[in-house]
C-alpha cells in the first residue's frame, strides 16, 4: 500500500506511522516538522503545508495513494480543501474526528457508533460534527471514498492525559492538592497510542471501512480519581485530591470548563464491537498502569519537558481555596 499522512508525528499518528513502516507500507508524511516526536524512520517526507494547497499540489504531483489520512483537520473549510485536493488521487480519505462529538450527556452506555452526534458545550466537538456532515454528504452525493475515525482520549509516553499535564504531576510531587472534577467517580477510557494504531492501520485500504464511521478505544474503564492515583503511584507519591464541580471549574476557566462539560464530566465507555469486526484480532492490551509508568519514565529522561505552568498553578490554588471556604468540611 501507498499511504499519505498529513501530519504523522502527533500523539496518535506517530504510532500509526511507525507501525505502517514496520508493516512494509510505503508511507509519505506531509508535515511542518514542529513536533517533539520525530518522523517515522523509513517514511518519505514531503515538503508542503496543508494550509497552503498549492504547496501540497506540487508535493504530491504524480502520486496516487491507497489512503490519505488528515490528522490535523478541524473545520469543514479545512476538510473541503482535502476533498478538492485528493479527488481522484486516493482510494480512501480518512478523517480523524473525535468521540467527544457523541451526545453529551449520553442517553445510554456504552457508546456505540449509532449514538447521536450532539455536543452543545464544546465548539471543538461541534466543528468535528460539521466536518463529518460534510463528508457524509460527499459520500452520498458522489460516493467519495470516506472513512471517519473517532478516537477518544488517546495518549503516548510524551503526553500526560490530564488537564494541566506536568504541572499536576509537579503539584503531587510537592505534596500540593490537585483538582479532580465532580466527585471523581465518573468512568473514563484512556487508550495507548500503540493500541490505537493496531486498530487504525487495519482500516487503511480496507474496502469494508469505506462509508463507515468507527471509534477505536481501550476496553479498560477507570474513574478519574483512579487515573490520578495511578499517575501519582507512577511518580512515587500520593495524590491529594480536591473535588470541584465542573460548572465551578467552567466559571473560573471557560476553556478548561468546556472540555469538562463537553466531554470529561460524563462517563465515557465504548462498545468496540465494530472495530473488532472490521479489523479481526484487534484488542487494546496496554493498561493505563503501564502507560503511566512509560509517561513518568519519558519525562524523567526529558527534564526539559517538565514545564510548570505558573498560571495554571495559581488557578488551581484559587479554585481549591474557594472550594474549601464554600465547603469547609469537605
Amino acid at each position: 500500500m501507498k499511504l499519505l499522512f498529513i501530519g504523522g508525528t502527533g500523539i496518535i499518528s506517530s504510532a500509526c506511522s511507525k507501525l505502517a513502516v514496520e508493516q512494509g507500507i510505503e508511507l509519505y508524511l506531509l508535515n511542518r516538522s514542529q513536533s517533539i516526536r520525530p518522523p517515522a524512520i523509513g517514511a518519505h517526507l514531503l515538503k508542503g503545508d496543508i494550509r497552503q494547497p498549492d504547496s501540497v499540489t506540487q508535493a504530491i504531483h504524480g502520486l496516487h495513494f491507497d489512503a490519505v489520512v488528515d490528522w490535523v483537520a478541524y473545520t469543514p473549510a479545512q476538510v473541503q480543501i482535502d476533498l478538492d485536493l485528493f479527488h481522484g488521487r486516493t482510494n480512501q480519505y480518512v478523517f480523524i474526528s473525535s468521540a467527544s462529538a457523541y451526545q453529551k450527556p449520553p442517553s445510554r452506555l456504552p457508546v456505540s457508533e449509532s449514538t447521536l452526534l450532539d455536543n452543545p458545550f464544546w465548539q471543538y466537538s461541534r466543528d468535528k460534527i460539521a466536518c463529518e456532515n460534510l463528508l457524509v454528504e460527499a459520500f452520498r452525493a458522489e460516493k467519495y471514498p470516506i472513512t471517519i475515525v473517532r478516537p477518544s482520549h488517546t495518549y503516548d509516553p510524551a503526553y500526560i492525559p490530564i488537564h494541566g499535564g506536568w504541572t499536576v504531576i509537579d503539584r503531587m510531587q510537592r505534596g500540593e492538592e490537585i483538582i479532580v472534577h465532580g466527585d471523581g467517580t465518573s468512568l473514563w477510557t484512556l487508550t495507548h497510542h500503540a493500541d490505537f494504531a493496531l486498530g487504525f492501520n487495519g482500516l487503511l485500504g480496507n474496502s469494508r471501512a469505506i462509508g463507515e464511521a468507527v471509534h477505536i478505544t481501550s476496553d479498560e474503564w477507570l474513574t478519574w480519581d483512579k487515573i490520578h492515583h495511578i499517575l501519582a503511584e507512577a511518580a512515587g507519591v500520593k495524590a491529594r485530591i480536591v473535588h470541584v464541580p465542573s460548572d465551578v471549574i467552567n466559571r473560573y476557566d471557560p476553556e478548561w470548563g468546556a472540555s469538562m462539560l463537553g466531554d470529561k464530566a460524563h462517563s465515557a465507555v465504548f462498545d468496540n464491537s465494530k472495530i473488532k469486526q472490521l479489523v479481526p484480532g484487534y484488542h487494546a492490551s496496554i493498561p493505563f498502569s503501564r502507560g503511566a509508568e512509560e509517561i513518568l519514565a519519558w519525562y524523567r529522561a526529558n527534564p526539559n519537558q517538565q514545564v510548570v505552568d505558573a498560571r495554571f498553578n495559581d488557578l488551581c490554588d484559587r479554585i481549591i481555596s474557594a472550594q474549601k471556604k464554600a465547603y469547609p468540611q469537605a
